[in-house]
């Protein structure tokens, strides 16, 4: 069967059906926040790169035989860090654990057999909570039921590119690339060619004690070099972003009982 990409685009019965003729479905669950991304990209950015990377792997998969679909994106997260701009709305890091160990379990209890929660909002907070979601629910429902990807891990992070790995990456040239590549429309593109350089690692500020942009130097929420954006650096990080999710889930899958 043609089946949808998208798991909110299947019809009730058509859901059974394909699930039931697979061995062990997957559902992959885009995680963001609403959060200010400097003044050239849109607050649902996070959303946005989370949401492309699930589909990209869900086709990935698919052609590895694997029944994998998207789960629409949890648009919201911990957004501490962006306080000081308008636009950070954020959720407590206990409701957002609490969403996501839910979530997972009324996934898991429909009939899919594994849940990968997808996440590009790298503020401390959110990854704290998607750790902790994890752990829940891998206690309840077992290690290979849940897989967390993560592009800070060295397996993952040594792949992408030379800003990314520089940690001044927050609407810089990294991120700007990657929504450059799937929806130029939303990007100011003039307003980012037009920004200087933040050579601000988040990553090393944050080691240093700094709890938002401001604090660490980030004056116009976005640090790197959003003026180096292209379409074609989207690209191949969406490739390197694919296999990860792809690979970790085959991985999971593969420590199932048979």
């Amino acid at each position: 069967m043609d089946a949808p990409l998208r798991l909110d685009h299947f019809r009730s019965p058509a859901l059974a059906a394909w699930r039931a003729s697979a061995r062990h479905p997957v559902v992959l669950w885009p995680v963001g926040s609403v959060e200010p991304h400097g003044p050239h990209l849109p607050l649902d950015t996070d959303t946005t790169i989370a949401l492309e990377n699930a589909e990209r792997a869900a086709v990935a998969l698919r052609a590895a035989g694997v029944a994998a679909v998207v789960a629409p994106p949890l648009p919201y997260g911990v957004t501490e860090f962006a306080r000081d701009f308008p636009g950070a709305i954020s959720l407590p890091a206990d409701v957002l654990i609490g969403v996501l160990v839910a979530g997972a379990a009324a996934f898991l209890r429909d009939g899919f057999a594994h849940v990968c929660l997808i996440n590009h909002h790298l503020e401390p907070g959110q990854l704290d909570a998607l750790e902790a979601a994890r752990a829940r629910i891998a206690a309840a429902h077992g290690e290979a039921a849940v897989s967390v990807p993560q592009v800070i891990s060295r397996r993952w992070g040594r792949q992408l590119t030379a800003e990314f790995k520089s940690g001044a990456c927050h609407a810089g040239s990294y991120e700007t690339s990657l929504v450059l590549a799937v929806h130029p429309d939303r990007v100011a593109t003039a307003t980012a060619e037009a920004l200087p350089a933040v050579p601000v690692s988040l990553s090393a500020a944050i080691q240093a004690g700094a709890t938002s942009f401001l604090e660490a130097g980030a004056e116009a929420a976005y640090t790197g070099t959003p003026a180096a954006a292209t379409a074609a650096e989207g690209e191949a990080t969406y490739a390197v972003l694919a296999r990860m999710v792809a690979t970790e889930v085959q991985e999971h899958l593969e420590r199932m009982t048979p």
